[in-house]
């Protein structure tokens, strides 16, 4: 069992989280990476495999794609041939390289944002032209916004690149807006990708997780769905990702795009993706609980707070909040200046919110959150 209240120093480490504010009295609470140790059984197989003493160029064995294959089955009852499968070493090289097959130079590739903010730059660096349409909040929920899509919609456009669950508002999208969505891209002839990395941290139990994949064998040809336990099992830098392409001529088109550009994936995140899918015990549930143990926490004291919001987070570790009342020029700064490192949301294209990583020890958390308090209560009152 994972002592998830253990607060682990990870300074001196080379962290990209906490390294960010070295020698500052700065909380990170922003890139998607947890403060929890890594279950034990993926640190024990590590372990193995490093006595093991040669790290040389390595491919998936047939025991994780076996294991891959049955979980598809398991989760979704998709059944998934091994052809089918492309092993990354990534989730973003993943869609990047799935913006590389989709049309040619000049063409057009659609997102609803906000959203995951390396989705932004993909089309550019692939030389296409990103279509950003703007979600709209209803139902007290972040939803994709059908009309403006249609409006925004032009005869270039050639993929849609989903993020489900959604990174940054937590939303797990409905079998019927998925089914809208492929109905849409089917009638424009146009591909879906979609990075489906946080399909495992569900924090809301009555609402399950869809591969838009598995709607209709027809949306599937037209689909690359990527996946990688490095977010639900705290591994991210072992990264590991699998693209399912059901389309040959798809699977093939992705494979060529990546011919010279991205490194095979290494041994050990091999090692720690096959631990993940081959013995998962009880890591999951465990996490999961515990994270809805923090988001409610959270959720708690944001909305007990003056002219800020928060957005329900359905699955991810990951809280939206809305400061747009706080009229803040530079929020980053401002939060910082209280102790707070969050991502901006400007990042995200979603301006006026902050993304707050409630991925830590519940002591961190309190703590961020006498800070965040702090902070709100003195704008609110320079405000009056």
């Amino acid at each position: 069992m994972i002592d998830f209240d253990e607060v682990i120093d990870r300074n001196n480490t080379g962290s990209t989280k906490w390294n960010k504010y070295k020698g500052q009295d700065i909380l990170p609470f922003w890139v998607a990476d947890m403060d929890f140790k890594a279950p034990e059984q993926i640190q024990n197989a590590l372990h193995e495999r490093i006595l093991h003493g040669v790290y040389g160029y390595s491919r998936a064995t047939p025991k994780l794609i076996d294991a891959f294959l049955s979980w598809l089955d398991d989760n979704y009852q998709w059944k998934v041939p091994a052809e089918w499968l492309v092993w990354l070493p990534g989730v973003v090289p993943g869609f990047n390289l799935a913006c590389r097959t989709a049309g040619n130079r000049g063409d057009s590739i659609m997102m609803s944002v906000p959203v995951y903010y390396p989705f932004l730059s993909a089309p550019e660096n692939d030389e296409r032209a990103p279509i950003y349409v703007n979600k709209h909040f209803v139902n007290d929920r972040w939803e994709m916004d059908f009309e403006a899509m249609q409006a925004q919609y032009r005869d270039n456009c050639k993929m849609f690149l989903l993020c489900n669950p959604h990174n940054p508002t937590g939303r797990i999208y409905t079998r019927k807006e998925l089914g809208q969505l492929a109905d849409f891209c089917l009638e424009r002839d146009m591909l879906i990708c979609s990075d489906e990395i946080h399909c495992s941290i569900l924090l809301d139990q009555d609402k399950p997780h869809i591969p838009i994949a598995t709607l209709s064998d027809e949306i599937a040809q037209r689909s690359i769905t990527l996946y990688s336990p490095t977010k639900a099992f705290n591994i991210p830098g072992l990264s590991c990702a699998i693209a399912v392409i059901p389309d040959k001529r798809l699977r093939k088109q992705l494979i060529n795009a990546d011919a010279g550009l991205i490194s095979g994936v290494s041994p050990l995140a091999f090692t720690a993706t096959e631990t993940a899918f081959t013995n998962p015990g009880s890591w999951i549930e465990d996490l999961t609980g515990y994270l809805r143990g923090n988001r409610d926490r959270l959720s708690q004291a944001v909305s007990a707070l003056p002219r800020v919001k928060i957005t329900h987070a359905e699955a991810t570790y990951l809280a939206w909040i809305d400061i747009r009342e706080l009229d803040l020029k530079d929020p980053g700064a401002y939060f910082e200046s209280f102790g707070l490192g969050m991502s901006v949301g400007k990042q995200f294209m979603g301006d006026g919110h902050m993304r707050f990583n409630f991925g830590c020890p519940r002591s961190t958390l309190n703590e961020g959150i006498k800070r965040l308090e702090k902070a709100i209560l003195a704008r609110a009152e320079s405000l009056k």
